[in-house]
């Protein structure tokens, strides 16, 4: 019980329906109540995220879900009013809603670029600010911005999601930073190749999801829990004394 007592709030996590493929947000949603938290999961796939919710209710879990465009400020302020006006506080945040964005420089619109910046970067800030001020009311917090190694490297392809995934790193030391003393800690977590539900079309593929898996030393493709294992230490008081930090999450990827 790593979380026991925590309120948690997580973008981007309809996709935790057991028996089907699940995104990082709600195979962090099972892993956080199971830990001892009380879950709000916050997404657009509505209906998705009502039936991961209703089986999370019925394995005894405490769960709501919300509706939240997280490129909006308005669905922000009311996705952390039913969380308060459910759980009565905010503990921990986790900025994980994101799309994916495969376009070379040439290649990228500027409805590309724009749309990328606003779920990555813009989601991250909006969620953040929005959480601080309740975490200031209960003396501590945790925020959680999930980032890539895409944030760190760069590749052939994807000019916009590496821009973004960049911007959301950056962003997270500036916040670190700046409520540090409060004892509001903001860390970042750095995925490798992980099969999920946003990347699932193109792994299926076995000469596409061959070619990523040679490039792991690990020699194996990453998958959400991979990931949940990293948020609840980030969202629990083991990690107290980390702030400002990046954890990759990547089989050795970028250790090459």
């Amino acid at each position: 019980m790593r979380l026991e007592g925590k309120v948690a709030l997580i973008s981007g996590a309809a996709a935790g329906v057991r028996g089907q493929l699940m995104g990082f947000g709600g195979a962090a949603a099972w892993m956080f109540a199971k830990e001892g938290a009380k879950v709000v999961l916050g997404d657009i796939k509505d209906d998705m995220g009502q039936e991961t919710v209703t089986q999370l209710a019925d394995n005894g879990f405490d769960a709501l879900y919300v509706h939240l465009d997280v490129t909006k400020e308005q669905d922000w302020i009311e996705a952390i009013k039913a969380t308060v006006n459910t759980y009565g506080k905010l503990d921990v945040l986790v900025n994980n809603a994101g799309t994916g964005a495969q376009q070379t420089v040439l290649e990228t619109t500027e409805a590309i670029w724009d749309a990328q910046m606003d779920v990555h970067a813009k989601g991250a800030f909006l969620g953040t600010k929005h959480a601080i001020p309740e975490m200031r009311k209960v003396g501590s917090g945790s925020v959680i911005n999930i980032s890539s190694i895409n944030g760190l490297i760069g590749s052939p392809t994807s000019a916009a999601y590496h821009a973004a995934k960049a911007a959301n790193r950056l962003f997270t030391k500036s916040a670190a930073i700046q409520y540090a003393k409060e004892n509001i800690r903001v860390n970042s977590v750095h995925p490798g190749y992980a099969w999920t539900p946003l990347t699932e079309q193109n792994f299926s593929d076995p000469d596409q999801y061959q070619e990523r898996v040679d490039r792991v030393p690990m020699g194996k493709m990453c998958y959400a829990d991979d990931i949940a294992h990293g948020l609840v230490y980030l969202a629990s008081d083991e990690s107290s004394y980390i702030t400002g930090a990046e954890l990759v999450i990547d089989g050795g990827v970028t250790a090459q």
